[in-house]
């Protein structure tokens, strides 16, 4: 694979997994609340959550692109702590693929949630078990295939992202240049051969984290 550039797809590993691990920390708490706590507008949190399934990727990073840039609010308070802007960097990138994936975490967690028996939570709560010791536990290791299923979903979607990564990041090689972006630039150099060979690495990183994913929740569920 004489000309080939490994870059991208150390970038787009990079991005999935840093993207994929801040999901984690940051949907569990969205997932719990969203399904124990009676807070009001539930529905339109849920709506707001889901919101970047439904729009076209284009729209998405636009409105974040305006957040972002210079003249953003985001933009100008980064700015003042790194220098830089978030649009154009990898930071920005890595922003905008929290946004982008956040229900693809979420949902699974919620799914996990509510899953769990609620007599085991009960249980936990009269031996005088805090909500915090309960959650990790009690709670957590009781929905770990839907913990994996969103970890793997995420990872996933993030490598594919193409639209709102394009409209965030750009193309600059070695900052937001992720495989997508350089199977989209090499379709339009009519550079097939690369084209082809980054869509196979895709392919095969993808299809290989999901058979890994779907054989460990079948242990899981042989387990419990």
């Amino acid at each position: 694979m004489e000309g080939l550039e490994w870059t991208p797809l150390i970038l787009t590993i990079k991005l999935a997994t840093i993207t994929t691990i801040i999901l984690l920390f940051l949907s569990i708490p969205i997932a719990y609340n969203l399904t124990y706590s009676n807070i009001r507008f539930k529905s339109v949190y849920e709506v707001i959550i889901t919101l970047p399934l439904v729009l076209p990727p284009s729209v998405l990073g636009f409105y974040l692109l305006l957040l972002m840039g210079k003249n953003g609010i985001l933009g100008k308070v980064w700015e003042n702590i790194a220098g830089h802007q978030l649009a154009f960097h990898f930071e920005g990138v890595v922003l905008a693929s929290v946004v982008f994936s956040l229900p693809f975490m979420v949902h699974p967690l919620i799914s996990g949630f509510k899953s769990v028996p609620i007599t085991l939570i009960e249980a936990s709560y009269t031996l005088g078990k805090s909500k915090f010791t309960t959650l990790f536990n009690v709670i957590l290791p009781n929905m770990k295939s839907a913990i994996l299923t969103g970890i793997t979903l995420s990872f996933a979607h993030t490598i594919g992202e193409f639209g709102v990564v394009l409209m965030i990041g750009g193309n600059i090689d070695g900052e937001t240049r992720v495989i997508s972006i350089a199977i989209y630039d090499s379709v339009e150099k009519l550079d097939y051969t690369t084209a082809h060979t980054y869509s196979f690495i895709l392919f095969a990183v993808s299809f290989l984290t999901l058979l890994t994913v779907h054989k460990l929740n079948r242990k899981l569920e042989v387990r419990f």
